[in-house]
């Protein structure tokens, strides 16, 4: 008699992880690491390294503490779901995208962007009072890899 095994499929994850310091050069940093990681992992970066930009220039503008970085994180799991983490300090300021009403607003037009790129975007707390944007992208067939906006 003989049994069979059950198939599982492993759930492969890439991870990139790093500190940056929380300055409009850190900001930069944040999208061009993007870019060569996504790069080396043979992915499209368009789309990503956009709301990387954005998350990350949110972080620096208005989730700044003095004498504290901010992080990145990609998380690329095996159905090519892109997972984009962007934690600063400010867990008190929580961004939202203004009122239609409100196109004179001093902000949130980034928010617009990640929303306009990501198939799901928000924010959950995260330790020692800070908080954590994140944004999920489905890369496509149709995207190609190695070309910048």
């Amino acid at each position: 008699m003989s049994q069979k095994s059950p198939t599982y499929l492993p759930l492969f994850t890439r991870h990139f992880a790093v500190q940056l310091s929380a300055t409009r050069r850190g900001a930069r940093l944040a999208r061009l690491l993007t870019e060569r990681q996504l790069d080396a992992w043979g992915e499209p970066y368009d789309a990503a390294a956009q709301v990387v930009a954005e998350l990350a220039s949110n972080a620096v503008r208005h989730g700044r503490v003095l004498g504290r970085d901010f992080r990145l994180r990609l998380k690329l799991h095996a159905d090519r779901t892109l997972r984009i983490e962007v934690t600063d300090a400010r867990g008190d300021r929580v961004p939202r995208i203004p009122d239609p009403g409100e196109e004179d607003a001093e902000g949130g037009r980034g928010l617009r962007i990640v929303e306009a790129c990501a198939d799901r975007w928000g924010v959950t707390d995260a330790p020692a009072g800070a908080k954590t944007m994140w944004a999920e992208l489905a890369l496509g067939h149709g995207d190609m890899a190695g070309h910048s906006i």
